[in-house]
């Protein structure tokens, strides 16, 4: 692989304190705020919670295999360089692309789900206009320095770890009727009768699978930002502990509240559940601010999904699996032009303009979904393929700092899981043609770097060789 030092670097300037706080906040928006709601009203209270629940251990698994890697590995580009490195370079160039795609896609996700949020507001502006306000307000925020990204993105995921614990202790008093909610009789836990916990039946959860790993996604920014965090060594491993059992209980306790209030039945899209909460509790200008708060979580997790595409981005160019140009820096050592790039795929979100917004989000939602779960693949893959080759060239599992336990069954259970729910999407019509197009887009990636790519790599690797450039 190329000598990571061998080009111009990114600054280590990301502490503990951010790390954590951007892996949490990566995954606490969207996905929380409008996804849950719409998964129980498709798969039922049950379904809902068993998804999440079945998610949240493929994510663990995930996780813990993208922490042996980083740990050993501590680079920008993360899971795509271990898969270059671990499984093959092809692979490594199929997966940044894949997952790229799927990232910037989940930032036109965010972008359309705000512009859903500002109807509450403004009810007679289109959605793409605010689509285009968010979109140039958080390019803005990414051209700064990664120092001022980072901090940013410190308070605005303080805020939304907030929010969602005040929202779940409002639930909580609503459903044993200590709040009055609205002419609501006291809830209790009627809702969850057995009999309301999977009305469409069991097949139903597998498909709905897709939008949990589209829930979970942006954990993987643990992995992304190591190249830029100080003390990756420690801090990686930290991160990952606290962040993976804060953000289950967090969507468990979230569904178990809106499930026990509404029946799955007034649960959508195009109002989130918990503003719903909010009014009905009665809460004065508990709305307005849970709007406020849950729009700001929204651009928070856009803003990540920006991040993390460019920071890929930029390191596939440096390794030649992506155009020069994506590999310079800016004077405040910000990957100006791979953000810019980036950028351009949140204008999918301008869709709105002549799509239904809901239409449009669901559209994008699986996209992104369905690169990421192959990206998930592409990890655990890594994971048990480095383990293989570290211990066939003499290594002892002892000397690695973080480690993957249960091991090979961690890594492969994951890569079964995943294969399964791919699987299954082919029987959704809703979201067969997304998954068409994902593993075509992938099949075609790997077609491109053997035809095209693979020789022009292969020279510029021996390139670097020969003039001591090689790690």
């Amino acid at each position: 692989m190329k000598d990571i030092q061998s080009h111009e670097q990114l600054n280590r300037s990301m502490k503990k304190r951010h790390l954590f706080m951007l892996s949490l906040g990566g995954v606490i928006g969207t996905g929380l705020f409008l996804n849950v709601g719409y998964t129980i009203n498709q798969a039922g209270a049950g379904g809902a919670l068993f998804g999440y629940l079945v998610g949240g251990l493929i994510l663990y698994m995930v996780m813990v295999c993208l922490g042996e890697l980083a740990v050993h590995m501590p680079v920008t580009g993360s899971f795509q360089k271990y898969a270059a490195e671990y499984i093959s370079p092809s692979a490594g160039f199929s997966l940044g692309w894949m997952y790229f795609v799927g990232s910037a896609a989940t930032a036109g996700v965010e972008f359309t789900a705000a512009g859903i949020l500002m109807k509450q507001w403004f009810p007679h502006t289109p959605v793409w206009i605010w689509c285009a306000v968010f979109i140039v307000l958080l390019f803005a925020l990414n051209a700064l320095t990664t120092r001022g990204f980072a901090e940013a993105e410190y308070w605005f995921s303080a805020i939304k770890v907030v929010a969602v614990i005040a929202f779940i202790v409002i639930g909580i008093a609503g459903i044993f009727g200590f709040i009055p909610l609205s002419d609501r009789p006291t809830p209790f836990f009627t809702n969850l009768a057995p009999s309301g916990l999977f009305p469409a039946g069991i097949a139903i959860i597998f498909i709905t699978m897709m939008n949990v790993i589209f829930s979970y996604q942006g954990s993987e920014l643990i992995g992304i930002a190591a190249g830029e965090s100080e003390d990756p060594e420690k801090n990686i491993p930290r991160a990952i502990r606290n962040v993976l059992f804060r953000i289950i209980i967090f969507y468990i306790a979230s569904i178990i509240v809106l499930s026990a209030i509404f029946p799955s039945s007034e649960l959508g899209l195009l109002e989130s559940p918990f503003v719903t909460l909010m009014k009905i509790a009665g809460v004065p200008y508990a709305a307005g601010i849970m709007n406020f708060i849950i729009l700001t979580a929204i651009l928070s997790v856009g803003n990540s999904c920006i991040y993390a595409s460019t920071r890929l981005l930029w390191s596939m160019a440096n390794d030649g699996m992506a155009p020069k140009m994506f590999g310079k820096l800016s004077k405040r050592k910000v990957p100006f032009n791979a953000l810019v790039f980036t950028m351009s795929f949140s204008l999918l979100s301008l869709l709105t303009s002549f799509i239904a917004a809901d239409t449009v989000f669901v559209l994008l939602m699986s996209i992104a979904g369905i690169a990421v779960t192959i990206s998930w693949m592409g990890i655990a893959l890594s994971q048990y393929m480095f383990r293989k080759k570290f211990i066939k060239a003499g290594g002892k599992v002892e000397q690695l700092q973080y480690k993957v336990r249960f091991y090979p069954f961690v890594p492969l259970f994951c890569l079964g899981f995943c294969t399964f729910i791919l699987v299954f999407l082919a029987f959704d019509p809703t979201q067969r043609i997304g998954l068409f197009y994902g593993l075509g887009f992938l099949i075609f990636c790997m077609l491109f770097y053997k035809f095209k790519l693979a020789k022009k790599v292969d020279s510029t690797e021996n390139n670097d060789a020969s003039n001591g450039n090689v790690i």
